[in-house]
């Protein structure tokens, strides 16, 4: 039976939620992007195609339209053990507006491409071609995160007509994997290296196949388990460490999240924030009885008691708190009484942008440490064991964490290790270097380990919490769709 599910989020942050991103790259623009527009009257230029990209992402991504991510932010911490007290509940409801905000955003991407694909949208064919590329990518983004989510889905392309003109019955998740590799390896094809100076936040080529190497590995795990897909994983992975603009780690693990670096190269996709497209205040990530926090995202103690010291925890988590007078409060003493988060907030935010509420920290969905270790995941279970290359790269991550110093503490990998042991000091380091980057909980599912991760997830918990319901709405209105086990459908 689903239970409902507890969330310690504060009234207060509603009234800062203006969390507008859009996704690495995509200026604000003047038109309206919440409307869709019939392509034959409206997709003639570039630019206009750009305004839709922008409107594909504001779906996802605008705090002050009901539905998306941004209002719905919490909705991460459903299955994810990094979170204060979080416990393995699944409503009949969640993720539903998640649902509708992925289809009005490939809906649009859709009427884009289909405009091209017909020859309506003029311009220079290599600007045609960047915008394809970029529309691509976020389409596969959208499909990615839904097949994680809700298993196989209505797969709609430019080819495919609306959702509401068009009912569809659910793909199969092979099919939907599919449309997404498709998507990228067509992006990969037409993103740019690197864009020209100002334009840093834009979607560059690295970013598909960070992507692409993503949803292979993810392909190789539950629940297809095709392990042909280690190898691809892999070989894309490789290629991003060895191309000819490979990104590079920040030297200083305490420099990570410094705003002077949210374009550097180690920041492969974020969702990008400005003035004018604020992020969430700070203040949600601190504690409520200090520091003038909301304690909206408490982190879970488990978090803090199983990482080891090391100056990657001092940069990355919030233990305590000195005031002016050197007095020390340790998180027992807030409210509630957890770690926090560290990443987006202070010392990192300007002090300005903290007093103001105009907080413009980017939000990072892909870093290169990401990579890093998705290479060593893949490298280790393609080989039965960690070769001299999967061992380098994931230490090259821990060495930063060390702050390139030995710590007994925290020891680099080995060749020694076993397979397993080896990928669930992965997994560990993923937790760690990854915390409060929405991974998580797609790590807990695709590895199989809700229930071994966190004593709270274990009650109740079956083989059914692996994916979310779908929306009843949905299922009312497309007869075609079928509902996940575990869940009611309408009467």
């Amino acid at each position: 039976m689903k239970r409902i599910k507890k969330i310690y989020f504060s009234q207060k942050i509603l009234l800062w939620f203006l969390f507008a991103f859009l996704v690495s790259g995509c200026e604000t623009l003047d038109e309206d992007p919440q409307s869709f527009i019939s392509p034959d009257k409206y997709y003639t230029s570039v630019g206009q195609g750009e305004t839709i990209l922008a409107s594909s992402l504001s779906f996802l991504w605008n705090l002050w339209t009901p539905g998306g991510y941004g209002e719905n932010y919490y909705y991460f911490q459903l299955v994810s053990d990094q979170f204060y007290k979080q416990t393995l509940v699944i409503p009949e409801d969640n993720g539903d507006i998640m649902w509708v905000a992925h289809y009005k955003s490939i809906t649009n991407l859709n009427n884009a491409l289909k405009s091209i694909a017909e020859g309506s949208m003029q311009g220079a064919q290599e600007d045609i071609d960047r915008l394809v590329g970029q529309l691509k990518f976020v389409r596969a983004f959208n499909y990615f995160a839904l097949v994680r989510l809700f298993g196989g889905v209505p797969l709609y392309t430019e080819t495919s007509g609306e959702p509401l003109e068009n009912p569809l019955p659910r793909a199969t998740i092979a099919e939907v994997y599919d449309q997404i590799i498709a998507d990228l390896i067509e992006a990969k094809k037409f993103l740019p290296v690197s864009w020209p100076d100002g334009q840093e936040a834009r979607i560059k080529k690295v970013a598909a196949q960070a992507l692409l190497t993503k949803v292979y590995l993810t392909r190789a795990t539950a629940p297809l388990n095709q392990s042909e897909y280690f190898k691809m994983a892999r070989d894309e992975a490789f290629a991003i460490m060895n191309g000819e603009s490979a990104p590079t780690l920040i030297h200083d693990v305490h420099d990570v999240f410094k705003y002077e670096n949210k374009y550097s190269s180690e920041f492969i996709f974020s969702f990008n924030s400005t003035s004018l497209d604020r992020a969430i205040s700070a203040r949600s990530f601190g504690p409520s009885t200090v520091l003038d926090g909301w304690g909206d995202f408490p982190a879970s103690v488990k978090l803090d008691t199983e990482w080891p010291d090391q100056p990657r925890k001092d940069a990355y988590l919030r233990t305590e708190i000195s005031d002016e007078d050197g007095t020390v409060f340790p998180y027992q003493t807030w409210g509630p009484p957890a770690p926090c988060l560290k990443k987006f907030s202070q010392p990192y935010v300007p002090k300005d942008e903290y007093e103001n509420y105009n907080d413009t920290w980017n939000l990072p969905v892909l870093r290169y440490p990401d990579v890093l270790l998705m290479f060593a995941e893949a490298e280790n279970l393609l080989n039965g064991g960690p070769t001299p290359a999967a061992v380098d790269a994931v230490n090259q991550v821990i060495d930063r964490a060390n702050d390139w110093e030995i710590n007994p503490n925290y020891p680099r990998l080995t060749l020694a290790m076993s397979m397993q042991e080896f990928d669930d000091a992965v997994i560990r380091e993923r937790n760690f270097e990854l915390c409060f980057e929405f991974d998580r909980m797609y790590d807990l599912y695709r590895k199989r380990i809700l229930d071994r991760e966190s004593p709270l997830h274990v009650q109740n918990f079956s083989e059914n919490d692996y994916l979310w319901p779908i929306p009843q709405d949905d299922l009312r209105q497309n007869p075609l769709l079928t509902q996940n086990p575990g869940y009611s459908s309408p009467n």
